[in-house]
């Protein structure tokens, strides 16, 4: 079963703005915890937001005051605003759960959605 489907991504130039979504599969949306994960060429996936089930968040230091993260309870959906886009928030863009906060992934990796942002 498809855990995760992550839409949204697109070219834009820096300064712009995108708004990505994360379809969740209901079992998984009950988890205690879902982030946004990106991975740039080369480098290592990394966390940059996490939201609670009870709406908490948390982000990244890189992409603090920048990011938004959200949910829609009744949609099963997870959102992530991005803002003031730099050419350094290039990567390949995945939700993903944590049972625990700041503990592995929960399920299996989606799709992506490659977010590319030009100078």
């Amino acid at each position: 079963q498809v855990q995760f489907v992550e839409s949204g991504g697109g070219l834009v130039q820096a300064g712009g703005s995108l708004r990505l979504s994360c379809d969740v599969s209901r079992s998984t949306f009950r988890i205690n915890y879902i982030g946004w994960y990106r991975q740039a060429p080369g480098k290592q996936r990394e966390l940059v937001a996490v939201i609670s089930s009870g709406g908490i968040t948390d982000y990244a230091d890189s992409v603090k005051g920048r990011f938004t993260i959200s949910r829609d309870n009744t949609k099963n959906t997870v959102y992530l605003q991005m803002n003031g886009l730099k050419p350094e928030d290039t990567a390949v863009y995945y939700c993903n759960a944590q049972i625990l906060k700041g503990g592995p992934p929960a399920r299996p990796w989606g799709q992506g959605t490659q977010v590319t942002v030009s100078a």
